[in-house]
C-alpha cells in the first residue's frame, strides 16, 4: 500500500532504513561491549584480586584465647589445704597490628616491620624495663630488653601470632598499677589473674594427691588427648579450651579430678587476620574458679603412718631380726581403709618428696634423678614406685596373709570341715611320686590343728595339702579358674575401682606358662604366687572384715563448689560380695589370732595375720614383711595392710606400722566410736 502525506510523518518518519539499521547494531554492539567489560571484572577480581579479599574476609574471624581460672584446693578430712593455688598478677602482650604491620622492602623483596611497628616494640620494651627495675619486687629475676623481646617470640618460634605473649608472673601491685596507668598507650596489653599451685610442706600422701605439668607437655596422656580432640570441635566452648602453658593435673588427684578442680576458664575474644595476627580485644570474658576437693584422707593419721614406716626402716637397718639386720629394707607401703564406708584414712608410700618440685616450667635433671623413684605411688603400682636394695619393687607376693582366704576356699569347696583335724608334720608332699616338698617355716612341725589353727600358726603343710593340692585333684586343668575366681571376689587380680590412675591390677602370675596346674596351686595356696598392691591388700582385708562384701575404696568424700556449698557427695559402694556359711567365718576370725608382741597393750580384740613372701632378686631369696589386720574383732572398724619389702619377717617389719596407724586412727576417730583425743588423758588406759 502506498503512503501518502508528508515526508516525515510516515512509519520510517523520514528516516532512512539504513540508519535505523546503524542504530540498531550500535545498541547490540554497546551490550556486548559493556558485557565484556563485566566479564573482564569478574575475571580480575577472582585471579588477580581474589587474594586481597579472602585477607579482607579473612579479618574478619575472631579468635577465643583462653584466660586461667584458680584452680581449685584439695583438702584433707579435717579441712587442712594439702595442694592449693595462690592468685598471682600476670602480664600478657598480644601482638596486635600496632606490633606487626609490615612493607615491603623495595630492595630486597622480602616484608619487614614498619618504621612505626619498631618504634611500638622499641617504646613497649623500653617501658616495661622501667617499670619492672622500679617496681618490681627486688629478689624476682631481673628481665632486661633482651629477654623481652625473646618472650614477645617476634618471630613466632613458639606460638601462633594471636597467642598473647606471657612476660612475667608474679607482678607486685606498684608494678600493676603503673602498667594499668599506661595501658592506653600499649595495645595488647593485659595484666590477668593466674595461679601458682601450692604443696603442703609437710609432704601428705604426696603420691596420692599427686602433681601438675603444662598443658603443652600431655601429648601422650590420652584423657588430654581427649580434650585436645574436643577443641578442635567448630561449636566446642571456648571456655573449656586450654592454653598449653596452663598447667594441669598429671598424677593422683590432680588428674583424676582434673575437670572438678579446674573450673572454667575465661576468655578473651580476639579479631585475628589471614596470618593469625590479633588485629584487637573484642571481649573478655572471666573464668571461673574451680571446685574444691574433701579427701579421706586425715592428715594426722597420714603423717604417722608415713613417720611409723621411715622409723620401722631406720630401725631394721640398726636392730638384728632373725640374726641379721636388714639394711635392703628401704621403701615401705600402708593403706588403713574403713571398713564400713570404704574410706582410705592413710595412704603412704615411702620415702616420699616435695611435690612443689614440679611448679617449675621445665623439672632440672638433678631434682628429677632425687625423686625419679619415689614420685608415683606404690600403694598401686609397681612402676618406679621405690626401689629396695635389691631392686624388689611395691608389687610383691603376699605370704601367708593369703591364708584366711585359702582356708575359706576349702571349707566352702568342701575339702575339709571346720571339725576336721589335720596332722602337721612340718612338710608338705606333692607332684609325681610326691617328689617336691613344701616346709614350714623354719620347718616347725606343728602337730594336730583345725582349719582356725592351721591359720594362728600359719601352717604351709596344711595350705598345700588341704587347699592347694586338694583343689587340683578336684578339678585338675580347671584348677586354675576356680582359685582366680575366689582371688577376684576379694579384689585380688582386678582393679580395687579406686579411680586412681595408673592403678595396677597386679599380677595373678599363678597363670604362668611353663607351670604345672598343680604346682601352681600348691604355691598360691600359702601366697608364693600372685603380686598384688598393697590398696588390694587392704581391700582383701576390708573384704574379709564385710564377710565376703567387697566396697570401693573412696578417696574423696564430697566436692564443693568455691561458695562452700556440696555439688557431688560419696560414701559407700558395693562393689560385689560372695556368701560363705557363717560358720566359716567364725573359723576364720578365729585363727587371725597370731601372736605379734608389736600390739602388746593394744586395747581391741583384733583379727590379724603376719606374712613374709619370699621373692628373688640378685640371685638370692630376700624375705618381705606383709601384715594385715581389722578392729575390733567383732564389730570391724578400720582394715590395714602394709608391706616391708626386703624387711624379714612381717611381724617384726610390718606389724609395728600397723600398730601405730590403729593407734592414730584410735585417738582421731575412736575404734570404739569415741576419739581418745575428746578423753580426758586420766581416763585414757
Amino acid at each position: 500500500m502506498r503512503w501518502f502525506g508528508k515526508p516525515g510523518s510516515g512509519p520510517d518518519n523520514g528516516v532512512p532504513r539504513n540508519y535505523l539499521s546503524l542504530r540498531i547494531n550500535l545498541f547490540f554492539f554497546g551490550t556486548f561491549f559493556i558485557f565484556v567489560l563485566i566479564l573482564i571484572r569478574l575475571a580480575g577480581l577472582q585471579f588477580v584480586e581474589g587474594s586481597s579479599l579472602s585477607e579482607v574476609e579473612a579479618s574478619r574471624e575472631t579468635k577465643d584465647v583462653p584466660l586461667a581460672a584458680i584452680r581449685g584446693t584439695i583438702r584433707a578430712a579435717g579441712g587442712e589445704s594439702i595442694a592449693h593455688s595462690t592468685p598471682v598478677q600476670s602480664l600478657y602482650v598480644t601482638l596486635t597490628k600496632e606490633y606487626t604491620a609490615k612493607v615491603k622492602n623495595k630492595n630486597t623483596g622480602l616484608y619487614e616491620l614498619t618504621a612505626e611497628a619498631k618504634a611500638n616494640i622499641d617504646s613497649l620494651v623500653t617501658q616495661l624495663v622501667s617499670v619492672f627495675e622500679q617496681y618490681g619486687d627486688p629478689a624476682a629475676k631481673k628481665l632486661g630488653r633482651e629477654d623481652l623481646l625473646a618472650l614477645l617470640d617476634l618471630d613466632y618460634k613458639k606460638s601462633l601470632g594471636y597467642v598473647p605473649r606471657k612476660i612475667k608472673a608474679g607482678l607486685t601491685m606498684k608494678e600493676v598499677a603503673r602498667l594499668m596507668e599506661n595501658k592506653q598507650n600499649y595495645p595488647g596489653m593485659s595484666v590477668v589473674e593466674e595461679s601458682i599451685r601450692h604443696y603442703d610442706k609437710d609432704t601428705v600422701a604426696v603420691q596420692t594427691v599427686g602433681y601438675m605439668k603444662p598443658f603443652r607437655a600431655t601429648e601422650d596422656y590420652n584423657v588430654y588427648k581427649n580434650i585436645r580432640n574436643a577443641m578442635k570441635q567448630m561449636d566446642a566452648d571456648p571456655g573449656l579450651s586450654y592454653r598449653e602453658d596452663e598447667f594441669v593435673g598429671i598424677y593422683g588427684l590432680e588428674q583424676q579430678y582434673q575437670r572438678e578442680l579446674r573450673g572454667k576458664n575465661g576468655y578473651q575474644t580476639l579479631s585475628v587476620n589471614a596470618q593469625n595476627m590479633a588485629e584487637e580485644v573484642i571481649a573478655s570474658v572471666p573464668p571461673v574458679k574451680g571446685n574444691d576437693i574433701w579427701m579421706t584422707i586425715n592428715k594426722n593419721i597420714q603423717l604417722k603412718t608415713e613417720q611409723a614406716i621411715m622409723d620401722q626402716i631406720s630401725w631394721l637397718h640398726r636392730n638384728p631380726v632373725q640374726g641379721k639386720l636388714h639394711k635392703d629394707a628401704l621403701t615401705g607401703y600402708a593403706v588403713a581403709m574403713e571398713v564400713d564406708t570404704g574410706n582410705i584414712v592413710a595412704m603412704a608410700s615411702m620415702p616420699d618428696y616435695d611435690t612443689n618440685v614440679w611448679n617449675a616450667d621445665k623439672l632440672p635433671t638433678e631434682v628429677y634423678d632425687k625423686i625419679k623413684d619415689n614420685y608415683q605411688n606404690g600403694t598401686i603400682t609397681q612402676n618406679t614406685s621405690g626401689v629396695s636394695g635389691h631392686g624388689l619393687q611395691s608389687l610383691i607376693l603376699l605370704g601367708s596373709t593369703i591364708k584366711p582366704l585359702s582356708v575359706l576356699i576349702g571349707l566352702q569347696e568342701g575339702l575339709f570341715t571346720t571339725g576336721d583335724t589335720y596332722i602337721d608334720k612340718g612338710i608338705a608332699y606333692f607332684g609325681k611320686d610326691n617328689s617336691s616338698s613344701v616346709k614350714n617355716s623354719s620347718g616347725h612341725v606343728l602337730g594336730p590343728l583345725d582349719p582356725a589353727k592351721a591359720i594362728q600358726e600359719s601352717s604351709n603343710a596344711f595350705m598345700v595339702e588341704w587347699v592347694g593340692n586338694a583343689l587340683y585333684k578336684k578339678y585338675q586343668g580347671e584348677a586354675i579358674e576356680v582359685w582366680d575366681k575366689y582371688m577376684k571376689a576379694f579384689g585380688l587380680g582386678v582393679s580395687t575401682q579406686s579411680g586412681l590412675p595408673g592403678e595396677s591390677d597386679g599380677v595373678a602370675d599363678y597363670k604362668s606358662k611353663g607351670q604345672t596346674v598343680q604346682a601352681a596351686m600348691v604355691y598360691a595356696s600359702f601366697g608364693q604366687k600372685g603380686k598384688y598392691t598393697a590398696l588390694q591388700l587392704a581391700q582383701y582385708t576390708a573384704t574379709l572384715a564385710n564377710e565376703g562384701v567387697r566396697i570401693k575404696p573412696q578417696l574423696v568424700s564430697r566436692i564443693t563448689d568455691p561458695e562452700g556449698h556440696t555439688v557431688k557427695q560419696f560414701g559407700r559402694e558395693v562393689l560385689d560380695s560372695i556368701s560363705f556359711d557363717p560358720s566359716y567365718w567364725k573359723e576364720i576370725k578365729r585363727g587371725m589370732n597370731t601372736k605379734v608382741s608389736a600390739f602388746d597393750g593394744f586395747p581391741y580384740d583384733f583379727a590379724r595375720k603376719t606374712g613374709t613372701s619370699e621373692m628373688e632378686a640378685f640371685g638370692a631369696i630376700r624375705d618381705n614383711g606383709v601384715f594385715i589386720a581389722y578392729a575390733p574383732r567383732e564389730h570391724p572398724k578400720l582394715a590395714v595392710a602394709v608391706l616391708i619389702p626386703e624387711g624379714g619377717f612381717g611381724s617384726n617389719s610390718a606389724a609395728p606400722v600397723a600398730r601405730r596407724i590403729f593407734d592414730a586412727y584410735d585417738f582421731e576417730y575412736g575404734l570404739d566410736g569415741v576419739p581418745k583425743k575428746n578423753v580426758p588423758e586420766s581416763t585414757v588406759d
